[in-house]
């Protein structure tokens, strides 16, 4: 019975990162052994262990066989005779195929060194192209190794058969919580958008996301968007979102704020006039199908529907200003619009060529968010006592007339 550390704590560890978790395999062991030297099972689909003092993962080495799509259609085989190699091989790409053993000796036999030198991406085997979940695994790790100058790249056969998969189908066999799963990862590393553009090129971001995808090639007004292309702005305004550190809900909000845009009229091209409302009807949409969070859902319908109107906040009526407030729950939900105050701040930055940027928007809306939370909605109520019909209008008037003090609006 021998143990080797695999997969991604090599690799982070040969490229000076800081190791998360460590993985094991394990050769030449029964899952009998493994329960013997005080090792617990948690593997589903095939053995894995925990160990009795670290708690770590210790699989045990296995070969697979495709059965069927998808990322669940396998029937896999552990034995003591199989080799390190045959469980290496099975692995997606070369640089996560490197072993390290107990004493420190690398083993490698399928260079995956070399390609963490050149900072490739490459498939290992054939194997590959039986598990379409890679495809989104290979396109979170370049959103997550995407410091220039030193960004990884795609070997051109990796993406070739990433292609041939899309092609066959593949991808479309993949259930919406491990897409959403894949996805939502991705958004949270360093440089998201070489996620979608990974996706987009290979035709994974067509099958799995198509409200987005279809943004590419949609032109904006360059007075105001120097990229023109609405597809390269989005991508970077979630990569704004993620320089700032926001969380997942803002990231994904900036990701599907102008969906619309892909659905306008191409004669009116490069306006978008009226984008917002078929924007909310295709975040609905998607969020469906990927089943995405409803934290994340919410956060990204408000952004789509009033990214436009925070633009034009301090051109609004107090009276407007307190209906969008009550119409994205502010009063009961303050938090969240104010982080799609800063989902709306990423769509102002994110943008390539435009210098002295500025966002008043933002602390303007905040204090007349604060100035409305101010009005003691009981304290009105006090003031009509049966006549329970006029409380609502009468605390909308208290909240206009705070909104109006602290936007100086006469």
């Amino acid at each position: 019975m021998k143990t080797y550390v695999v997969g991604g704590a090599v690799r982070d560890a040969l490229l000076g990162l800081p190791v998360q978790d460590r993985d094991h395999v394990v050769i030449g062991a029964t899952p009998e052994q493994m329960l013997e030297l005080g090792y617990t099972p948690v593997g589903k689909d095939f053995p894995v262990f925990l160990h009795p003092k670290t708690h770590e993962e210790y699989a045990l080495a296995r070969t697979e066989r495709k059965t069927e799509k998808g990322y669940k259609g396998f029937v896999f085989h552990t034995d003591p005779s199989v080799t390190l190699e045959q469980d290496l091989i099975r692995r997606d790409l070369t640089i996560n195929a490197i072993a390290r053993s107990d004493d420190g000796e690398l083993i490698d036999p399928f260079g995956g060194q070399r390609d963490l030198q050149n900072r490739v991406f490459r498939h290992v085997s054939a194997a590959f192209e039986e598990d379409p979940v890679r495809i989104l695994r290979l396109a979170r790790f370049a959103a997550r190794f995407s410091e220039e100058p030193h960004a990884f790249t795609v070997a051109p056969e990796t993406m070739e058969l990433m292609k041939r998969m899309v092609e066959a189908g593949e991808v479309d066999a993949l259930v919406a919580e491990r897409v959403w799963q894949e996805i939502s990862r991705g958004l949270m590393e360093k440089k998201p958008s070489r996620m979608f553009e990974m996706l987009r090129e290979c035709g994974a971001l067509q099958r799995l996301m198509p409200e987005l995808n279809r943004l590419w090639g949609v032109p904006q007004p360059e007075k105001f968007h120097p990229e023109i292309d609405t597809g390269v702005h989005v991508m970077l305004v979630v990569d704004y979102a993620a320089e700032q550190g926001y969380p997942l809900s803002v990231r994904f909000a900036a990701l599907m704020h102008d969906l619309g845009k892909g659905t306008t009229d191409p004669a009116i091209w490069p306006r978008h006039h009226g984008h917002e409302e078929p924007g909310v009807d295709l975040v609905k949409q998607l969020c469906e199908r990927l089943r995405v969070p409803t934290d994340c859902r919410d956060l990204a319908i408000m952004t789509a529907r009033d990214h436009g109107n925070v633009g034009r906040a301090m051109e609004m009526r107090p009276a407007t200003l307190q209906d969008m407030l009550e119409r994205n729950d502010a009063f009961r939900k303050p938090e969240r619009f104010l982080a799609m105050l800063s989902a709306a701040r990423c769509d102002c930055f994110g943008r390539s060529g435009l210098v002295d940027i500025q966002f008043p928007q933002q602390n303007y809306l905040t204090q007349i968010l604060h100035a409305a939370l101010s009005v003691n909605a009981g304290e009105v109520a006090q003031q009509f006592l049966g006549q329970p019909q006029k409380i609502a209008e009468a605390v909308r008037i208290a909240r206009i007339d705070a909104i109006r003090a602290a936007s100086r609006v006469e």
